[in-house]
């Protein structure tokens, strides 16, 4: 079984756009879970533009799945994730300006650093996972570092996918193979959609999870929310 998160940051975007409470983000969370999502992911960041840290705190008293916390683990973003112990914290190099996440850990150059982060989240017994590009020795690094998983980041694939699925894979083929001989679990997200999500889940057989916002919430607008959810799920889990 592959599991779908939901990152619900674009939820977020809109109900700020007018100032006011509406979309409800934690009724729509709660909608996303009933509709049959595993999961539901944010990724809160030091300047609050989508998800806010009090949302964070509201969301945890109200998922009953799981909750998955993105972010660069600054000293606030720590103490935010260890006040709400998310199932999972998925550690991501994002900077401050940065429209999105656009690069995985260099688990090589960071070691220390991340290795005392990881030891932090896991003395609040929280899974952790750490964005990595498709690069074995990135993926040893994250090993070496006690992380739980990875979550291999997509957007080449997406990127490529149009133009030849079987050459866009190959490089996340590799890293799965690679992480399952040495044990650590694989997540995937970016720019994953209805369109290339069923060959990546197909190819990538040790797949824990994806987590998806951006492509699902605009599929969305088409299809509806309920919808959409139902589609991922019956794509991933046929």
């Amino acid at each position: 079984m592959v599991n779908l998160s939901v990152n619900i940051n674009k939820i977020a975007t809109l109900r700020n756009a007018r100032g006011e409470n509406f979309p409800n983000l934690v009724d729509f969370a709660v909608d996303i879970e009933n509709f049959g999502a595993n999961g539901i992911t944010v990724h809160p960041r030091p300047d609050e533009r989508h998800i806010k840290y009090k949302d964070v705190f509201e969301l945890k008293n109200k998922i009953k799945t799981e909750f998955n916390i993105e972010g660069n683990p600054s000293k606030n973003f720590l103490k935010l994730v260890k006040s709400n112990k998310p199932t999972q914290v998925t550690l991501v190099p994002d900077g401050l300006n940065d429209i999105t996440s656009n690069k995985g850990w260099d688990t090589i150059k960071n070691e220390s650093f991340l290795k005392d982060c990881i030891k932090e989240l896991k003395e609040s017994n929280i899974r952790t996972s750490i964005f990595v590009d498709p690069n074995l020795k990135m993926i040893d690094g994250a090993k070496k570092i006690g992380s739980d998983r990875i979550e291999l980041y997509t957007k080449s694939y997406a990127d490529n996918f149009n133009i030849n699925p079987s050459d866009a894979i190959l490089p996340y083929l590799k890293s799965s193979k690679h992480a399952q001989n040495i044990n650590i679990e694989i997540n995937a997200g970016h720019d994953l959609n209805l369109k290339n999500i069923e060959f990546f889940s197909k190819s990538i057989t040790n797949l824990k999870e994806v987590s998806i916002g951006h492509a699902l919430i605009c599929e969305s607008l088409y299809f509806g929310i309920e919808n959409t959810v139902k589609k991922y799920i019956s794509i991933l889990n046929p």
